[in-house]
């Protein structure tokens, strides 16, 4: 029977409950059992598709298109789960729903209100689209206390109600902050947060205390004391060097038994850690060092590049080597030898995926840069595109080339494409929404043998996730080519441009889909593992 984990936080955002599913997720599957993750959203809008990444972070696309929370990214790079659109739910797809069903009438009449017609539609998401799940372990989006996210703990509360306990378990994340003034950790916060659950009718079974450092046996008494909990069941979540080492921090810390405990699991299955021993034990010998550009628009926050900062920390583990990235914003870098000097210290530049004319002369510039000094770059989506751009303009009478993303262009090398073909089916372009227009999700692509991509890939028919509006003009491919360029992947069709490369340049790729939505520390992308070897050549020969 499937047992529900439901993880809520409490006391400030962002302490790390997607990482701590995940790192449950990795845990559970690794002691044999079979796993599904999800995220309930509490905010209106339908997905994070049209969301500023500098506020919201990424957005992670799914194999079947769906546009999501960053958080499924955690959840598919610690686990292999394949996510799937069934696992992201928001406030905004649930009142879709219950509005769907309004006016069709299903209700009979019947006022439509939060509890129960709002509620039951958050429990019908919960169960639904499982197979035999040993466990469903569900993320609660905000914080305990938000408006917005009251009808989702209503929904918790009534499935306690429906399925007991022993089929739900309540783990609740909150933060035990060290005041140095004083020499002592405040035990308050937590104490409030817990209360707060206590007065929507959710006591946690599993409180998880994140810390700078540990703290003493007396401030975890106190807690269990104040929140009705077992002196075992207040679990300490030290901060830690890497996210990678968060799983083997709450196994020894012991939740995976109290999880079992909790459940009444007699756990006679062996829990294999090796591979996550084994991955930290790389991270802490690395032997060699190289520096990334990474020219972009939402370099202010991180998060809005979360997989691809990742992608390229996997691949750096195998290639034993740091990677240090820089983020560069692309609007300082005009067309002068002064702003773009400050590239010559760099062993490769990546210009990664965006939207809009803002800072796109600067990404140009950048891999002008990079193609007349012979360092390795790697372009994706938007950045591909742009590739083209520049190549494409040092051809007499295109040296106005543009995208209509741009705006009016007598010369558009890079198009809105109104039609593509998916699973033998033709999908057509929703042009007056901007949510869900793009084309989204796992495509084919063809390879080319005897290229540098198929060399990477070894064989010709490759599936990777796409998410974009634009598309190369297949139009101007002749001209592409005249201009120095290989089309080494093209779509199945022949329409679609998805990789091209330079015959004239050691290391220089750009792909129309994102690897990084594909990379997980065990199985890093063969894409970044071969950017980062040629990086470390680059590298040696630049110090020569």
């Amino acid at each position: 029977m499937t047992k529900f984990i439901f993880i809520t936080g409490g006391v400030v955002s962002s302490l790390g409950k997607g990482i701590i599913s995940s790192s449950l997720a990795s845990l559970l599957k690794l002691s044999k059992y079979k796993v599904r993750i999800r995220k309930l959203d509490p905010y209106l809008n339908i997905d994070p598709g049209t969301m500023n990444p500098s506020q919201h972070g990424e957005v992670f696309v799914t194999n079947d298109g769906a546009e999501t929370d960053m958080d499924l990214g955690h959840y598919e790079r610690f686990t292999g789960i394949i996510s799937k659109k069934s696992d992201n739910i928001t406030t905004g797809k649930v009142y879709s729903e219950v509005l769907r069903k309004e006016r069709k009438g299903d209700y009979l009449g019947s006022t439509v209100q939060v509890i129960p017609h709002v509620t039951n539609e958050i429990k019908n998401f919960i169960k639904r689209d499982l197979n035999k799940e040993d466990f469903v372990i569900c993320e609660i989006g905000g914080t305990v206390g938000d408006i917005e996210s009251l009808p989702f703990l209503e929904a918790l509360r009534q499935l306690r109600n429906d399925l007991g306990k022993s089929q739900t378990l309540f783990i609740h994340l909150t933060l035990v902050p060290f005041i140095s003034s004083a020499n002592e950790f405040k035990t308050k916060p937590t104490q409030h947060s817990v209360k707060e659950l206590l007065g929507l009718g959710i006591q946690p079974d599993i409180l998880l205390c994140r810390t700078e450092k540990q703290f003493s046996r007396d401030s975890k008494k106190k807690i269990a004391l104040f929140c009705n909990l077992s002196f075992d069941s207040v679990i300490m979540v030290e901060n830690a060097k890497t996210i990678y080492e968060i799983p083997l921090k709450l196994n020894k810390e012991g939740l995976v038994n109290q999880v079992f405990s909790h459940f009444s699991i007699k756990n006679k299955r062996t829990l294999d850690l090796n591979l996550w021993k084994n991955f930290i034990s790389k991270f802490s010998n690395l032997k060699k060092e190289v520096n990334v550009a990474i020219v972009g628009k939402y370099t202010n926050l991180s998060e809005s590049y979360k997989s691809l900062n990742e992608a390229l920390f996997h691949s750096g583990i195998y290639n034993n080597t740091k990677v240090k990235i820089s983020w560069i914003d692309s609007r300082t870098l005009v067309d002068d030898y002064k702003s773009l000097k400050i590239l010559e210290k760099y062993d490769g530049i990546l210009v990664p995926g965006g939207f809009g004319k803002d800072g796109s002369e600067g990404k140009i510039n950048s891999i002008k840069f990079a193609k007349n000094s012979k360092t390795p770059f790697l372009g994706i989506c938007f950045g591909m595109q742009l590739a083209i751009i520049e190549s494409v303009r040092n051809i007499k009478g295109f040296e106005k080339s543009s995208s209509t993303e741009f705006g009016i262009t007598k010369l558009p090398v890079i198009s809105m494409m109104h039609e593509w073909v998916k699973n033998k089916k033709i999908l057509k372009q929703d042009l007056e929404n901007l949510g869900g227009s793009m084309r989204l999700g796992a495509y084919e692509s063809i390879l080319k043998k005897g290229t540098l991509i198929y060399s990477i890939y070894k064989k010709t028919k490759i599936f990777e996730r796409h998410r974009h509006r634009y598309e190369v003009n297949y139009n101007y491919q002749k001209v592409i080519k005249k201009s120095g360029i290989i089309l080494s992947g093209i779509s199945p069709n022949g329409k679609l441009v998805e990789v091209m490369e330079r015959n004239d340049h050691p290391w220089f790729i750009g792909v129309q889909f994102h690897p990084e939505l594909k990379s997980t520390p065990f199985k890093p992308h063969p894409i970044f593992n071969s950017f980062i070897a040629a990086l470390i050549k680059f590298n040696i020969e630049k110090n020569k």
